[in-house]
């Protein structure tokens, strides 16, 4: 019993002990885990803490030369704003020619018979033979976010004659109350108003002045009709029309939709084009797919929906033209801006090399040296930006609401179906001033990359004894 007993004792103590060694054991993990927290934590403090020392520094070492740092932000903030000005204006002579070349006639969305352009047979008609719902797709189309103005159209060709003289001429049958919000016909006119009715026309200045016609006088209309008979009759001068352009004033008769339907044997529902404006010309294409949702065109509906960048190619590649010479001016003048302010920033890393030799002297590596002059690049370019800004925006501002006015040096000039007024008027966007923004503070850092290199490439010794 006895030795039974303290055999119990014994296992019972050395249970003891190990229970009290594991204590201990689990005691000295945790402090570890706790410890090895710790440390990290203050690691990473002291990390940051030194992070911010560098940027201090680099601030400060900024305006050591205050008058020098003032004259090179001044340059880089010239070339901002010289370049979101330079944008600013493209920006605006590509936004005239756009409006000229769709706000005068064609609208920026169109929607005709898949396949009616480029030949405009009079037979390819939207439906086919069985035409359309005209009321129902314009008013369809009219619903659509971001339209603003929907004008059903049929076309045809003709002669216009008045006594001995004769013109050829496009003839155009529309909705004089919806044609306002598209084309420039109604707010164009110089006498006169628009057709409203049957027997009444509207011709351009150039053609009333080949035939001899004036308002009020009556015009002989001959035109082919869709069933291969010649429909003709006599028409009121109602209005004649100026809008500068030559393609227009002397070949374009005007005459209500209905009018020149009947004329040219077309049923009510058979139109060759419906034109729609929309509310901002950069969302053509995404106004153009809506209304392809919303009148269900494609090969499926045998109708095509097109904005104007695809019925107008040439205007389009101009403006393509014209934006991506906006994007090498700027490169050219922050380009030419990096050698001089890599010049003022290795100036002023040569003057403080004894400074950068004393710190490697004393334990701090060469990428910190490269991340303090880095960082004074940064700081210039985002100095620079703020000034250029502060300029900049006001001066884009001005130019909007008062467009430069050079109608004393050059006129009107017309290319690619457009045609340019002279004024110089800056448009608002987004992209031409973040893409400067950009290259600016990247000319600061870039420009800063060559002193950062020669900084460390100096032997401490050697900077320290002079040499």
């Amino acid at each position: 019993m006895s030795g039974t007993g303290g055999a119990r004792r014994r296992s019972g103590s050395r249970a003891l002990g190990a229970g009290r060694g594991a204590g201990r054991t689990n005691d000295g993990v945790r402090d570890g885990t706790v410890r090895d927290a710790s440390s990290g934590a203050a690691a990473r403090a002291a990390r940051k803490g030194s992070n911010r020392i560098w940027w201090r520094i680099a601030w400060r070492n900024l305006w050591r030369n205050r008058r020098r740092t003032v004259l090179t932000a001044a340059a880089l903030s010239f070339g901002f704003v010289a370049a979101v000005l330079m944008i600013a204006f493209m920006d605006g002579m590509v936004e005239e020619m756009v409006s000229n070349g769709t706000r005068v006639l064609t609208g920026q969305v169109q929607i005709h018979a898949d396949g009616y352009r480029p030949e405009r047979s009079i037979h390819d008609t939207m439906g086919g033979r069985e035409g359309i719902d005209v009321a129902g797709t314009v008013a369809a189309i009219q619903g659509v976010e971001g339209v603003g103005g929907v004008a059903p159209r049929v076309y045809g060709g003709g002669l216009v004659s008045s006594g001995d003289e004769t013109a050829g001429a496009v003839l155009m049958g529309l909705d004089p109350a919806r044609e306002e919000a598209v084309s420039r016909f109604g707010a164009s006119l110089t006498e006169g108003r628009m057709p409203s009715g049957r027997g009444e026309i509207a011709i351009g200045a150039a053609m009333a002045g080949t035939i001899g016609a004036g308002l009020g006088d009556e015009v002989v209309l001959v035109a082919p009709a869709a069933d291969g008979s010649t429909g003709n009759d006599l028409f009121a001068v109602t209005g004649i029309f100026r809008l500068g352009m030559g393609g227009y004033d002397d070949s374009y008769a005007l005459l209500e939709l209905a009018t020149l339907q009947e004329l040219m044997a077309l049923d009510a529902g058979r139109i060759h084009e419906v034109a729609i404006s929309v509310t901002r010309i950069g969302d053509s294409d995404a106004v153009a797919a809506r209304v392809a949702e919303a009148v269900g065109g494609g090969e499926a509906g045998g109708l095509a929906i097109e904005p104007w960048s695809v019925f107008l190619e040439q205007l389009h590649f101009m403006t393509s033209m014209m934006g991506a010479a906006n994007a090498i001016v700027a490169l050219m003048i922050f380009g030419m801006a990096i050698f001089g302010v890599a010049n003022t920033i290795l100036l002023a890393t040569f003057e403080r090399r004894r400074e950068f030799a004393v710190a490697r002297a004393l334990g701090s590596s060469g990428r910190a040296i490269v991340r303090i002059v880095l960082c004074e690049g940064l700081f210039l370019g985002l100095v620079s930006l703020a000034g250029g800004a502060a300029v900049a925006i006001p001066v884009v501002v001005f130019f909007h609401e008062f467009p430069l006015d050079l109608s004393a040096f050059v006129g009107t000039y017309e290319m690619v179906g457009s045609a340019m007024r002279p004024y110089l008027t800056a448009e608002y966007s987004w992209d031409g001033p973040l893409v400067s923004a950009l290259a600016l503070v990247g000319t600061g850092v870039a420009s800063a990359l060559y002193p950062a290199w020669r900084a460390v490439r100096i032997p401490p010794a050697d900077a320290l004894a002079g040499r």
